[in-house]
C-alpha cells in the first residue's frame, strides 16, 4: 500500500537523518570522520537501558539520558584521542588516518563491553513508562512513536540549519570548515568550537539510539555498526557538510530500503548503502550537494 510505504519511508528517513546529521557536522567542519559514532549511539541506548532497570524512566527521561551520555562520550573521545592526534601529527593525511583508527578502536572497545554485559542478546527500554499507541490512517498504520520521531527530526535539523546560517556561533562553525587558520585569526576559538560540535554530534547519536529502540523495540550490539555504514553512505551521497544533502541522502536510502523490504525478500537491503557509496564515489565524489574542494584541518 502506497500510504503505508510512505509512512515507513519517512519514519526511517527521520532516524537516518538524525544520525547522519551528527556525522556530517563533525566531518564537514573539523575534517574528523568519526567512526565511533555508531558506538556512541549504542552506548547511549545501553545507559538508558541500565537506568530504566534501576528506576522509573519516562520517554522524555530516556531521551535525556541518551542525549547526555552521547554528548559526554563524544567530548571524552575528542579530548582523549582525536585532539591528541591533531596536536602530535602535523601531516594532514597521517592525522586523518590515525583519527580513523582511533575511532575504530574506541568503537570496538565500547561494542565489546556492551556485548559482554548483554551476552550479545537484544536489549531495549521495555521497563520505561512509555506505551506505544497505533493509529489507523486510511487503512495504513502509524504509531505515536513514529510521529514523534518525524517531528523531532524535522525540528532539530531545521534548528541546526538555522543556527548554522543565522547565528554568530553557527557562522564561526562554518568558518572553521572553510578555512580554520583564517577563522582562528578572526577570533574563533577552534578548540572550544570543536568540543561543542562533538557534543552536538554525540547528543544526536544518543537521541537517535533512544528513538530507534522505541520504534524497533530492541537492538543488538552490532546495530550501531550497521547504522554507521548507512550514515556514512548518506553523508557521501549528499555531500560532506551539506544539510540539504543529508536530508536528500536519508530520504533516498530510506526509500530504497523500504522498496526492497516491501517488494523483495529483503536480503539485499544492507547492500544498498554500499551500492550508494560506490556509485556516488564513481560518478560524483563530492556528493550531490558537496563542493569539489573542501579545506579542512
Amino acid at each position: 500500500m502506497f500510504l503505508q510505504d510512505a509512512i515507513n519511508t519517512v519514519s526511517l528517513a527521520s532516524i537516518y537523518l538524525l544520525f547522519a546529521t551528527g556525522m556530517s557536522l563533525v566531518w564537514g567542519t573539523t575534517g574528523i570522520l568519526n567512526f565511533a559514532h555508531g558506538s556512541l549511539f549504542l552506548a547511549s541506548i545501553y545507559a538508558a537501558h541500565i537506568v530504566a532497570l534501576e528506576t522509573t524512566l519516562s520517554f522524555v527521561g530516556a531521551m535525556i539520558v541518551g542525549v547526555v551520555v552521547g554528548a559526554v562520550l563524544a567530548v571524552v573521545l575528542y579530548i582523549g584521542a582525536f585532539n591528541l592526534v591533531l596536536r602530535r601529527v602535523r601531516d594532514k593525511a597521517s592525522a586523518e588516518l590515525q583519527i580513523l583508527i582511533a575511532g575504530i578502536g574506541f568503537d570496538g572497545l565500547l561494542v565489546a563491553i556492551i556485548a559482554r554485559n548483554t551476552l550479545s542478546e537484544p536489549f531495549g527500554l521495555s521497563n520505561t513508562t512509555y506505551r506505544t499507541v497505533t493509529y489507523d490512517v486510511f487503512g495504513a498504520f502509524v504509531t505515536n512513536t513514529r510521529i514523534y520521531v518525524v517531528i523531532l527530526a524535522l525540528a532539530l535539523t531545521t534548528a541546526i540549519g538555522v543556527w548554522a546560517k543565522r547565528t554568530r556561533s553557527g557562522l564561526a562553525m562554518r568558518a572553521i570548515g572553510v578555512d580554520p587558520e583564517i577563522a582562528s585569526l578572526m577570533g574563533v576559538n577552534r578548540g572550544r568550537m570543536t568540543l561543542m560540535i562533538m557534543a552536538i554530534s554525540g547528543a544526536l547519536a544518543g537521541l537517535t539510539g533512544v528513538l530507534l529502540v522505541y520504534v524497533s523495540a530492541a537492538v543488538v550490539p552490532t546495530t550501531g555498526t550497521n547504522l554507521l555504514i548507512k550514515g556514512f553512505a548518506i553523508v557521501v551521497l549528499g555531500g560532506v557538510g551539506s544539510m540539504t544533502g543529508v536530508v536528500v541522502g536519508a530520504l533516498t536510502l530510506a526509500l530504497a530500503e523500504t522498496i526492497i523490504n516491501t517488494y523483495t525478500p529483503g536480503s539485499w537491503v544492507n547492500a544498498v548503502a554500499f551500492g550508494l557509496i560506490l556509485v556516488v564515489l564513481l560518478l560524483r565524489p563530492q556528493g550531490l550537494f558537496g563542493k569539489k574542494e573542501v579545506r579542512r584541518t
